[in-house]
């Protein structure tokens, strides 16, 4: 077998669950995912590399022919700007799971080309997403990317994407006035620490202070992101940045943000209510959206369109998850749970999950 099969589940995982029988860990799947992908741990420098650079150039030259053309065509390259240099943020997902020093000197590079200019460094990230994938947190209260969307109300969807949308905004608040306000109060610092630090979806999440290594970086990262945003606003104040660029700058900006929660829309299922999930579970609620379909590759990037793969095998560079995703269709028998993650495209996923909201269930 070469090609996927996508499977419909007359039973999903949070059904199963409520019905009081977990999903167990499915054997054969594990054991073959790990077996057959033990060649392919090895991050490739020169990708990680040319791509995260040559997205990040695309983004920048193509967010300042904006700034330089009028109507019509200056939204054709807003879009490039957007897709490029959403491509270019995605990196951030890598640095997570990348062993430190592995790719020498990306994390840096990333941080000094990407994070800082678009406020989300890499510490927003680290320490969170890390969480996300941990067997007892997943899916949990304690989970930071995780909100049962498909039980929620229906008026919760909207409200997801436009509090992306307006994160731009947020950012420069955060870093321009409030991270340095919070060095002259302790009890804003917390605040700004535990609540306001993290790219994180579920308000109830409160991050610990850094430690170690971990704070350093925090320091510095934050440290350039408040000069960057006092600067920009600055230079806006003044006029030595025409408001007009400055809010094309937002749009675009605004643009990533949107689009990547667009994708965090459907990167799973949403449909565990708070309980500890298996692995297979937490498979099984998260989403593949493999070949044929080309659209994945930009709306779902660096790897982002195996997202359920990924959960299986988190220390996958995603340079090879295509590559094990093959393997594995190749391996397993057409009737194999590991199919059942395989869907068709972005807009099936949204309908399932606003037709759950509106379920009520």
């Amino acid at each position: 077998m070469t090609d996927t099969a996508t499977l419909d589940r007359t039973t999903d995982v949070a059904q199963t669950q409520r019905k009081g029988a977990p999903i167990k860990d499915d054997a054969t799947m594990l054991k073959a995912a790990a077996n057959l992908t033990r060649d392919l741990n090895v991050p490739n420098d020169a990708i990680y590399w040319a791509d995260m650079l040559g997205s990040a150039l695309l983004g920048y030259a193509a967010l300042f022919t904006t700034m330089a053309l009028h109507w019509p065509l200056a939204l054709a390259s807003a879009v490039v700007a957007v897709l490029a240099l959403y491509r270019a943020g995605s990196f951030i997902h890598e640095l997570t799971h990348i062993k430190k020093g592995a790719v020498k000197g990306f994390r840096f590079t990333w941080n000094l080309v990407v994070g800082v200019p678009l406020f989300v460094p890499s510490f927003m990230y680290e320490g969170v997403h890390n969480q996300h994938h941990a067997k007892r947190y997943y899916g949990t209260v304690d989970d930071p990317e995780y909100l049962p969307l498909a039980l929620m109300h229906p008026w919760t969807l909207p409200l997801f994407l436009i509090a992306a949308s307006l994160a731009p905004i947020g950012m420069l608040i955060r870093f321009g006035i409030l991270a340095p306000l919070s060095m002259l109060s302790k009890k804003l610092r917390a605040a700004v620490v535990g609540k306001y630090s993290g790219l994180q979806i579920n308000p109830k999440f409160v991050r610990p202070a850094p430690e170690g290594e971990f704070a350093r970086d925090w320091a510095w990262q934050e440290a350039a992101c408040s000069i960057w945003a006092i600067a920009l606003i600055a230079m806006v104040a003044t006029g030595i940045i025409p408001l007009r660029d400055f809010l094309i700058f937002l749009g675009v900006a605004s643009g990533v943000m949107f689009l990547n929660q667009v994708r965090t829309l459907v990167a799973h299922l949403w449909e565990n209510d708070g309980d500890p999930m298996s692995v297979t579970a937490q498979y099984l609620d998260s989403v593949n959206v493999p070949p044929p379909g080309t659209l994945p590759a930009l709306w779902a990037p660096v790897g982002l369109r195996y997202h359920a793969l990924h959960h299986l095998l988190p220390g996958l560079p995603y340079h090879a998850l295509g590559e094990a995703h093959r393997r594995l269709c190749k391996e397993l028998e057409v009737n194999s749970i590991y199919h059942a993650s395989a869907h068709r495209g972005l807009t099936p996923l949204v309908v399932r999950l606003a037709a759950s909201s509106w379920r009520g269930r």
